[in-house]
């Protein structure tokens, strides 16, 4: 059978990058989405041009019942799954002492939480997959990736909150990894800079620029083919954190 995957945050930048990605190379798709409704139906609708069966579901992720409604909708729709990738993420700076207890809350639910609880409520239906459909070896079933960050071990002034979410999501593709496997192969992914924010101006993006050892910005594609080669090509990488940053993480 094609193999499926779910992307979360699938209607923007590197979301978007990933299921367009993901459809091109065989994959039926389920788009999620918060705010982004319409952006998401296009991607689907791209999706299904290259031949997938696409969908969009619509879900807040800091809110337990609003997973759990996603949840059930997936699994009613789909019986099997092979891929989770759980891009979806907020990255808005606050300066530490104006990070209050709920905006504190919010970052963990949305990037550290919600991975969680979609990774273990979808565990049936990816334990029921055929290794075959991935050109996986016996045995190992579903994959998980998860969207990590550079900051996880290099903190910016402004996200300490969004630093501590990502570095708890670097753990949890660890742990999952010692106690998912062989059944469940889970990696995770860390981007530098794939897409500019829209708020950064020129000069702000060169001075980034010059300090990326490759001397340029990456792109979503970047992360989207790493993320296709990981799934369907190797297989024997479980528990790592690859960076894609240009070398960026390495300087001090």
């Amino acid at each position: 059978m094609r193999p499926r995957a779910i992307v979360t945050g699938g209607a923007r930048r590197v979301g978007r990058a990933i299921a367009s990605e993901l459809a091109q190379h065989g994959f039926d798709l389920a788009v999620h989405y918060h705010h982004s409704e319409a952006e998401a139906e296009a991607v689907a609708a791209r999706c299904r041009a290259a031949g997938a069966d696409a969908f969009t579901v619509g879900a807040d992720l800091a809110d337990l019942d609003a997973i759990d409604a996603m949840l059930a909708r997936l699994t009613e729709r789909w019986d099997r799954l092979h891929l989770l990738v759980n891009n979806a993420s907020v990255y808005d700076p606050v300066p530490f002492e104006q990070i209050d207890a709920a905006e504190w809350d919010r970052v963990q639910a949305i990037n550290v939480r919600a991975p969680f609880l979609l990774s273990r409520g979808l565990l049936p239906a990816m334990r029921a997959t055929d290794p075959a459909d991935l050109g996986a070896p016996d045995g190992q079933h579903g994959v998980v990736v998860h969207l990590c960050d550079i900051g996880a071990d290099n903190p910016r002034p402004g996200y300490a909150h969004y630093s501590a979410s990502k570095a708890a999501l670097v753990m949890l593709v660890k742990a999952m990894a010692v106690e998912l496997g062989p059944t469940i192969r889970t990696v995770g992914i860390s981007p530098g800079q794939v897409a500019w924010p829209p708020s950064y101006d020129e000069a702000r993006r060169a001075r980034i620029r010059a300090r990326i050892p490759l001397q340029r910005a990456g792109d979503p594609g970047d992360v989207a083919r790493l993320v296709r080669f990981l799934t369907l090509e190797a297989h024997y990488v479980h528990g790592a954190i690859v960076p894609v940053d240009g070398g960026l993480s390495k300087r001090y």
